[in-house]
């Protein structure tokens, strides 16, 4: 008798495929083929522009044995079931290898499920559907336009500068973000200012005497605005003598409302502000969290349902269970009488749930043991956004206080946590510095009580520049823009960092020269390319294509002519900047030849010209004018491992000084200190006091910038 024939079902990971396995049983045969299968060939361009962008696909070196299999299980196979991951990539995948097949991908045969659980699974397999062409061309319209870009200037910045460099659409556009955030930084110049409290008293006709604080807000009916330390004596002075009187309170409530479920992005950001993960390995987490994990006493299971998404949206059966749970687990209370709505950002797309456990009964706790530190981490993190989502806001019961006297008014202004709500369980991370609020105990004050001043505090304070980028707050700005989408925020900065464009320390994102040279040279003749509000009009439009309101050959025909006459401008207009080896005085300590100082990814080294005979390399020893502000020893300019530039003694270790600024001869008139060089995108240049509590400012006369 012979065999039944089995159904073949085709994904992409390997881990998904042994979980699926065990999910079908016998009927059953699941195979990986481990991502792309066919792509364009990465020794030449694999686009006709001539020929209205006809494809050259080839299989990818590697996917042979794999594509040997698959054949050979289709042939026998009674059904070839294709079941990538349900989004563009995925979809393409499938086209690639209904193709291999022979496979009409005009007829049901497509699969996609949302969670990799075993109802899931089944209920996808009762419903297949043809191939979507509308994520197919939206696929291959990005796959053109980015191989256009990197192919075509690439080697022209070969040609034209140096070896080595190269350009991406989108990765250019993100490094020149990280190189302007830093122009930003140099060019700021700090302000002066200084807030002023007063620490008041008051005692009631019964009861103890209270004391609180509250701030400087108005001067003689004005803002009030102090930006030298004489005007906050003045202000301090006025205070201390003034007699102040209530002239105001108002209470009232705030609810402060839960945060969507994740999404690709916001889970990434928060997990680089909670966990300290990266993009990268946020990613790799998830994945392996969403293909399944072995359970103790359950088998493998899918834990989160698919990780890539830009939409908050949550089904109605997974709502149900949740609206089910919450007052078994925290009370009635916590649930509100109907469920909080979410809207997502413009342009999201709304294929996928949100990123969700795929069970809401399964606590990080109680799997704790089958999962690693990072799993459960990142585990809990979802679960618990997920379940927050949907509870009751937190209710805070606010009090604000007016009090003037002398042409003075003061403002207090404080919560108390009336109820939990949400927090109780999950509260949001933020890059910003915390509100100055007290949420301490708050005056019982009255309209028309008097209080008396016990003391007055003066802070100086001066403005901060914007922060430079952590992947967190790139990630939120590259969506805000609407430049990418959420499957390439991760390997966007994985790429920037590793081609030496921008360098990650301690969290935080600096261009590097190489970074700075290229977008430089981006800026001048490719504008279009690194232009943000183009990238983004851009994806708009392969959204379009995916939607099937736009042919994806309309948006090369569209974007490839003037590019094409950018490119010939600029072949014309860069001039070849010849990158000659700078000699040295140095002898190489290995072969005696004279070293050259080259251009490397992390700037300027010296190196021995008879390589390859010889490959020895050396740093280069910077020295600047100033002394060494602690033991008076010279300074020298060094560069940190993720190539951050430095000014540190050269006594170190005996001496351990060290300054991200360039000190300068200069001591501040003021306190005596050391001061330090600033300098704007215009190239006017100031000395700055490196005193945080001085901060003094002298500019420096171009004419002597100049000599």
């Amino acid at each position: 008798m012979a065999a039944t024939k089995q159904k073949l079902i085709i994904l992409e990971s390997p881990a998904k495929a042994r979980t699926i396995s065990k999910f079908l049983g016998k009927g059953y045969k699941v195979e990986a083929c481990q991502g792309h299968v066919c792509d364009l060939p990465k020794s030449q361009l694999g686009v006709d522009v001539d020929n209205d962008f006809a494809l050259k696909y080839i299989t990818i070196r590697g996917r042979g044995d794999i594509l040997t299999r698959i054949r050979k299980e289709a042939k026998t196979a009674s059904q070839v079931i294709l079941a990538t991951d349900p989004d563009r990539e995925g979809e393409a995948i499938s086209w690639h290898l209904g193709h291999i097949l022979g496979i009409d991908t005009s007829k049901p045969c497509r699969i996609e499920f949302h969670e990799v659980t075993k109802k899931a699974v089944k209920e996808a397999l009762t419903h297949p559907r043809p191939l979507d062409m509308g994520l197919v061309d939206a696929q291959q319209a990005r796959r053109v336009l980015d191989r256009l870009v990197g192919y075509k200037i690439s080697p022209l910045l070969w040609a034209k500068v140096k070896k080595g460099l190269s350009a991406g659409r989108v990765q250019s556009v993100a490094t020149r973000m990280v190189v302007m955030r830093e122009q930003d930084i140099e060019a700021f110049i700090p302000e002066e200012y200084w807030d002023i409290a007063a620490q008041l008293q008051f005692k009631p006709a019964s009861g103890r005497k209270q004391s609180f604080q509250a701030r400087l807000s108005t001067l003689d009916g004005q803002k009030a605005e102090l930006p030298n330390a004489v005007e906050a004596e003045d202000a301090a002075r006025r205070i201390r003598e003034a007699q102040f009187t209530v002239s105001s309170v108002k209470r009232s409530e705030r609810r402060k409302m839960p945060a969507a479920p994740f999404t690709t992005s916001s889970l990434q950001q928060e997990a680089n502000r909670k966990l300290g993960f990266t993009t990268a390995r946020t990613m790799q987490v998830v994945q392996q969290l969403y293909e399944g994990v072995d359970l103790e006493g359950e088998g493998t299971q899918g834990l989160v349902t698919y990780i890539r998404t830009d939409s908050v949206r949550i089904s109605d059966d997974a709502l149900a269970a949740l609206r089910s749970y919450i007052p078994e687990r925290f009370g009635e209370e916590f649930l509100p009488e109907k469920p909080n709505e979410y809207k997502g950002r413009k342009n999201a797309q709304d294929a996928h749930e949100a990123i969700r456990p795929t069970d809401v009964r399964r606590t990080p706790e109680s799997i704790k043991a089958s999962l690693s530190k990072e799993q459960f981490n990142l585990y809990r993190l979802i679960y618990n956004r997920f379940l927050a989502s949907q509870m009751m806001p937190a209710v805070f019961e606010t009090v604000t206080i007016e009090l003037t006297g002398n042409g003075v008014g003061l403002r207090f202004y404080g919560e108390h946590k009336k109820f939990p709500g949400f927090t109780s369980l999950y509260e949001e991370s933020t890059d910003e510095a915390p509100d100055n609020v007290e949420t301490s105990s708050m005056p019982q004050l009255q309209e028309g009580d008097t209080v008396t001043v016990e003391d007055v505090i003066s802070n100086q304070h001066f403005t901060q520049p914007p922060p430079r980028y952590n992947e967190a707050s790139l990630v939120d700005a590259l969506e805000e823009k609407g430049i990418g989408r959420p499957s390439t925020f991760a390997p966007t900065i994985t790429t920037i960092i590793a081609r030496g464009y921008v360098s990650r320390e301690k969290r935080q994102l600096y261009p590097t020269e190489l970074g700075r040279m290229v977008t430089s040279m981006m800026e001048e003749y490719f504008a279009d390319i690194v232009d943000m509000d183009f990238t983004a009009d851009m994806e708009d439009q392969l959204d379009r294509v995916e939607e099937g309101g736009m042919d994806w050959k309309q948006v090369l025909r569209d974007f490839y002519p003037p590019f094409e006459k950018t490119l010939a401008i600029a072949e014309q207009e860069i001039e070849k900047v010849e990158v000659k080896d700078e000699p040295s005085d140095i002898p190489c300590d290995k072969c005696g030849a004279m070293m050259v100082y080259k251009m490397g990814r992390f700037g300027k080294f010296l190196a021995c010209p008879n390589f390859p005979d010889c490959r020895n390399t050396m740093a280069i020893a910077t020295y600047i004018e100033a002394p060494c502000p602690v033991c008076g020893a010279r300074l020298m300019e060094k560069t940190s491992r993720k190539n951050r530039k430095f000014y540190g003694c050269e006594r170190y270790p005996d001496c351990d000084f060290v300054s991200w600024e360039k000190p300068v001869t200069d001591k501040c008139p003021q306190c005596g200190g050391y001061m330090v060089e600033k300098r704007n995108r215009k190239g006017e240049v100031w000395h700055l006091c490196a005193n945080e509590t001085c901060r003094c400012r002298i500019e420096v006369p171009q004419s002597e910038e100049e000599e």
